[in-house]
């Protein structure tokens, strides 16, 4: 019991050792990035805001236009010498209305000072709030050996009772709806959201276990409800870390098999190289508050925007990727993803500068022992508080379920969320949970 809670532990922290294959990066991205530069005495990272060049199919012109705004950062150096040019594009015929702001690939600078960027202190990032806590090798021991596993996950025939798994409709997921969000809740982190055109999956994993190997770590006590090749057309992956269980490398294969460069993966910042290296060519890597889209539909963007988290897969990699959450808007809903975090003050930025969402997918799940978890993992009632600081109109809970990854009851994360929203007088329909391959369509 004890080992196979300490390999939980491990595995669950992202330990594994990986070979890194000296490769030509290769990628399909039609943005051109500025070099990032750092500030090593504060640890401050400046925005490496993309440039668009041209559409693909434009013989190099282009609809957007260039403008160019004065750099804070460089102002303060330099005596207001220096500007620095940021593309912005309006597509004709759509000003976006709803959203009150142009479709744009490029935060004009002086939007940056009111939310928190990105820090990297010697090569790694650092979580800037101060509600984060790194754990330590000897928190990790305590925990895995010391606190008591109070999941209690039953067998397979009373989980189809407690916990079913539906079959999803294929044909009603072959395309997105004509109007509203559709979501499908995979398991674990992983949805299928569809809406303005697209179809999005988030932090895929379809594999047995979230670990290194399928030998050893986590088993997942509920499959998938179906499988990547009855997946519909997937327009976009957004990953939010690369802990095993919201980066799967099998996953990672079989998607990139299946969709190949019709798929556009949307990644954190220094994940390009390993995406490459798992065949991935259509990738497109992001800083906080960073803004891309899908060639094919520029009228939805891409923002990666913070969280609370921390990045590991190698005993020598710790935060050498960047984490966050992500924030999608089209013409005529959004949707913000949470991936996995602590509470802090990010998600009110959030929500002040892209708020209210139509849809926000927020964790629920592996928050016990607090003493351990709070850092990195909110529980049922920080995740309604998150859904107040986004401004989200409807959440689905996610992060739990599927693996056992932390202590709590295996039921108790949506039990948790029901008596939270009691309390706030939040009804249940606005932050709700569905059961494996349930689908919910909203705002048709």
């Amino acid at each position: 019991m004890v080992l196979n809670h300490s390999l939980k532990s491990v595995c669950n922290l992202g330990y594994n050792i990986r070979f890194i294959r000296n490769k030509s990066v290769r990628s399909t991205c039609i943005l051109s990035r500025r070099k990032m530069t750092s500030t090593e005495e504060t640890g401050a990272v400046g925005p490496a805001q993309p440039i668009y060049e041209s559409m693909p199919g434009t013989d190099g012109e282009s609809d957007y236009e260039s403008v160019r705004y004065p750099n804070p950062n460089q102002m303060n150096n330099n005596e207001g010498q220096h500007t620095e040019e940021v593309t912005s594009r309006t597509p004709p015929g759509n000003s976006c209305e709803r959203h009150k702001r142009p479709y744009s690939f490029g935060l004009d600078p002086r939007q940056l000072e009111d939310v928190q960027q990105s820090v990297r202190k010697n090569g790694r990032f650092v979580n800037p709030w101060p509600s984060f806590k790194m754990p330590s090798l000897g928190a990790v021991m305590k925990w895995s050996i010391l606190s008591k596993d109070n999941s209690n996950v039953p067998s397979k025939q009373q989980l189809d009772r407690t916990l079913p798994i539906l079959k999803p409709n294929e044909k009603e997921l072959e395309r997105p709806p004509d109007c509203g969000i559709r979501v499908t809740w995979i398991g674990h982190a992983t949805v299928l959201v569809q809406f303005d055109g697209i179809s999005i999956l988030t932090d895929p994993i379809f594999s047995q276990r979230c670990a290194p190997i399928q030998m050893m770590g986590p088993k997942r006590f509920r499959d998938v409800p179906l499988t990547i090749h009855e997946l519909p057309q997937i327009h976009a992956v957004i990953i939010s870390h690369t802990h095993y269980d919201h980066l799967d490398a099998n996953t990672v294969r079989l998607l990139n098999a299946r969709f190949g460069n019709s798929l556009r993966w949307f990644v954190p910042l220094n994940l390009l190289e390993w995406m490459n290296d798992m065949g991935c060519e259509n990738v497109i890597e992001m800083d906080w508050w960073q803004e891309n889209c899908i060639p094919e539909h520029p009228e939805v963007t891409f923002v990666f925007t913070p969280a609370q988290h921390w990045c590991k897969r190698g005993p020598a990699d710790d935060n050498k990727v960047l984490w966050g959450s992500w924030t999608v808007f089209g013409p005529k809903h959004n949707f913000f993803f949470a991936g996995d975090t602590g509470y802090c003050e990010a998600f009110q930025q959030i929500g002040n500068r892209y708020g209210p969402f139509d849809l926000a997918a927020i964790p629920i799940g592996a928050y016990e022992p607090r003493w351990f978890m709070k850092y990195q993992h909110v529980d049922p009632e920080e995740a309604v508080q998150v859904h107040q600081d986004l401004k989200a109109k409807k959440s689905i809970g996610i992060h739990w379920g599927t693996f056992s990854l932390a202590n709590e009851f295996y039921l108790e994360p949506p039990q948790k969320l029901n008596a939270s929203l009691d309390a706030k007088g939040i009804s249940r329909e606005d932050f709700f949970t569905v059961k494996h391959g349930e689908t919910r369509l909203m705002y048709a």
